[in-house]
């Protein structure tokens, strides 16, 4: 079995979603002084690559502690979006259907990880167009999951992918990387939540297994 690590490193002065701050990480103790070393973590739940649940935006929707661990683990489809010029449209997806059906997940490729740890990281990057949202939404799938730090525009105000999704009981993965390291489209995925009571979402340790 290759597993593939899709995450991204949990740091001081780390990208973060515009107005979050970024997370602390204390050195509370050490082993010199104390014997054992231990960090104090300081962070939002959206940090890093992470996991929205329903609950983040859904009035009365469901934490993450509401879902069964296996929710957190599929097959999925990688669909590569590289070679979109602007937003992912319905008839980008339309030949992943047969695919789609079969899976937990679906994972997209849009290539926007190269640009953490710049300002351009936060501008442009593809998103679902909401007719191609509202066609995904009708699949029994668990979640999906974007190399960008939203399913939305950054600029948005009415957030309508991630109500798509959510109101579906979807959970959404975001800033993903090396997708580009996944030699096959299908391959089993795991995104496992921190199991933090009322959670509206949680860092996780994405990976892919083939």
């Amino acid at each position: 079995m290759k597993i593939f690590d899709l995450t991204h490193m949990i740091k001081e002065q780390m990208p973060v979603y515009p107005g979050t701050e970024p997370p602390s990480l204390k050195n509370t103790n050490t082993i010199e002084v104390d014997g054992f070393a231990e960090k104090l973590f300081s962070m939002y739940s959206h940090t890093g690559t992470h996991i929205d649940a329903p609950k983040h935006m859904v009035e009365e929707g469901l934490g993450l502690d509401d879902f069964d661990i296996s929710k957190f683990v599929g097959k999925a489809i990688l669909i590569d979006v590289t070679e979109v010029s602007d937003n992912i449209t319905l008839p980008d997806l339309i030949d992943y259907e047969r695919f789609i059906e079969s899976c937990d997940f679906v994972i997209f490729y849009t290539g926007w990880s190269k640009y953490w740890g710049s300002e351009q990281y936060f501008d442009n990057f593809p998103v679902l167009e909401h007719d191609a949202a509202k066609w995904l939404s009708n699949f029994k799938l668990k979640g999906i999951g974007i190399d960008a730090i939203s399913i939305d525009a950054v600029d948005t105000v009415d957030f309508d992918n991630h109500y798509v999704f959510l109101n579906q009981n979807f959970i959404i993965i975001e800033n993903l990387t090396n997708l580009s390291e996944i030699p096959e489209k299908q391959f089993t995925f795991s995104a496992l939540p921190l199991k933090t009571f009322d959670a509206d979402g949680s860092p996780t340790r994405a990976i892919a297994m083939l």
